[in-house]
């Protein structure tokens, strides 16, 4: 499995107020995105949203050993 470090600064913006983000790891990033999907989604539409993603890769997908480019 390789691993993948993550530099980059997230700021998000909605009436309600802001929040900034730094992640350092993917699994960093899939946080911040699953919580900014609910809040924009809600709850449903974003396991669904997640969902169709999950349905490209077998369920016993280990992971490369390269990042594949798309």
């Amino acid at each position: 499995m390789t691993t993948v470090s993550i530099s980059a600064d997230i700021k998000a913006h909605w009436p309600q107020g802001h929040s900034s983000y730094s992640p350092g790891s993917p699994e960093e990033l899939a946080l911040i995105s699953i919580d900014l999907l609910v809040k924009t989604l809600g709850t449903q539409a974003a396991q669904s949203f997640i969902a169709q993603l999950f349905e490209k890769y077998p369920d016993d997908f280990k992971g490369t050993s390269d990042i594949e480019k798309e």
